[in-house]
């Protein structure tokens, strides 16, 4: 068993182990929460329960590592964040710091680290040896994931200060991503040959979805009922989204949140198609979907329908709204694929599918008003500075008209400010006219007196 300790402004997991040679001791693990604290001892009990309790004790960069993934890692991070933490941490950390003792690293070692890696080759890349280095937003994950690492390492009380806090990380300019405007979109859906691919275009623009949340999308999930319909009101529920994973992840995470695993094509590959839950909370919602969109879903089901009952046995049903004319899934690498033989044939301005969510945002937020906090119920973004910060895009039709509102209210002595002042005599003739008319109305004229009189009493 475990407790809790607080000294000061600390909560401590307190446990007995055994050492290698058989002690027993006590150990003293400091979290800054009381729920960090809950969580950590509810981690110590249950693998003293199946006798595989792992003591964060060690002395270089890989032991903690190792203890990083096993205690953190794997209780934190979903299977496609921990194949991308495990591969960074394989590639780049370990080699340059994995046998320096913790104790030992000081900012200093870690700002000279990020400079070496601005001159170390990229792993796996296929650009040309003079563009392959390490970018600066790849340097920026990994101080992340290190700063992590080293804050954990301080509440298991292996090291007292974090040495990333002041170190200095070159500096990253984000890439801007480039999205189709609305003119653009809708003609290369009336292009789009490839039904599933054109359906995948107008979900994820309608309702704001990244492309596992397209493919994952279910036919149990979509309300385009009669009801649904009449009452202006047809949705779908984003719970579940398609992923490939690595078996790696799948078993170390032990099935973590997966919902359903598709069958395997070959037992050689090393990963794994499944359903799984969205990766935070905010992301299981309910969007809204604009009647054509939801006419557009029925066409598809019945069409879908008839397909299943064609083929019969040879139909895959797994209730998925975008599948193979066979049932089965069809992928985000297959779905970009098409995308890029869209844009290819017809000479269409080259972005990645995810382009599509970022134009989404954009005209929500445009057409709303900036109402953040709507964009964000549709987008299911945790924090609303991702909408505004990140995925809108300013466009050049609006700044256009800014310059042009200008150019009327202060430029061109006409415009808004005259017509403001040419509003307010028709408003004044428009109160009279009201007025007049509630005179020549006894039951108002009566209500109006009965009103006076009331005033007249509260005054005396």
């Amino acid at each position: 068993m475990a407790s809790l300790a607080k000294r000061g402004n600390k909560y401590y997991v307190v446990y007995l182990y055994q050492t290698e040679d058989g002690a027993t001791k006590q150990k003293w693990e400091s979290f800054k929460t009381l729920t960090e604290a809950k969580i950590r001892k509810k981690e110590v009990e249950y693998q003293k329960a199946k006798q595989e309790l792992v003591v964060p004790d060690c002395i270089t960069m890989n032991e903690l590592l190792d203890q990083y993934i096993e205690l953190h890692g794997k209780n934190h991070w979903a299977m496609s964040t921990y194949d991308r933490c495990v591969q960074v941490i394989n590639n780049y950390i370990r080699p340059a710091l994995g046998n320096k003792k913790i104790n030992e690293i000081t900012t200093r070692h870690m700002e000279a680290f990020y400079q070496r890696l601005l001159k170390t080759p990229m792993v796996g890349s296929k650009k040309p040896k003079e563009e392959a280095f390490v970018k600066t937003g790849v340097i920026r994950e990994i101080h992340k994931l290190i700063r992590n690492c080293f804050n954990q390492a301080i509440k298991w009380e292996l090291i007292d200060k974090n040495p990333t806090i002041n170190a200095m990380v070159p500096k990253h300019k984000p890439k801007k991503r480039e999205i189709w405007n609305a003119e653009t979109l809708f003609r290369a859906v009336e292009l789009c040959e490839d039904e599933g691919l054109k359906l995948c275009l107008q979900l994820s623009f309608a309702c704001t979805l990244r492309s596992g949340e397209v493919l994952g999308l279910t036919w149990d999930c979509v309300d385009v009922s009669e009801k649904a319909m009449k009452s202006g009101a047809p949705c779908i529920y984003i719970r579940k989204e398609l992923q490939r994973v690595s078996k790696e992840a799948f078993e170390r995470l032990e099935r973590k949140d997966v919902i359903f695993v598709f069958p395997e094509s070959s037992k050689r590959t090393k990963t794994c198609l499944v359903l799984k839950t969205p990766k935070t909370e905010s992301s299981i919602r309910r969007v809204f979907l604009p009647m054509s969109v939801a006419e557009m879903l029925i066409e598809h089901k019945r069409k879908q329908d008839q397909e299943k009952e064609m083929l019969g046995d040879e139909y895959r049903d797994y209730k998925l709204v975008v599948c193979s004319p066979f049932g089965t899934p069809r992928e985000q690498t297959n779905i970009e694929d098409a995308l890029k033989k869209l844009i290819r044939d017809h000479d269409l301005p080259d972005i990645v599918f995810h382009s599509i969510r970022h134009a989404s945002i954009t005209y929500k937020l445009k057409l709303n008003g900036g109402d953040v906090k709507a964009v964000q119920g549709d987008s299911g973004h945790s924090q609303s500075v991702m909408v505004t910060d990140v995925y809108s895009h300013i466009l050049d039709e609006n700044r256009k008209m800014n310059a042009d509102l200008f150019e009327k209210a202060f430029y061109s002595g006409k415009g808004v400010v005259e017509e403001a002042e040419n509003k307010a005599a028709p408003a004044q003739d428009s109160t009279m006219e009201t007025i007049m008319k509630l005179l020549g109305n006894p039951e108002a004229v009566a209500l109006m007196k009965q009103l006076i009189s009331a005033v007249e009493s509260q005054n005396k």
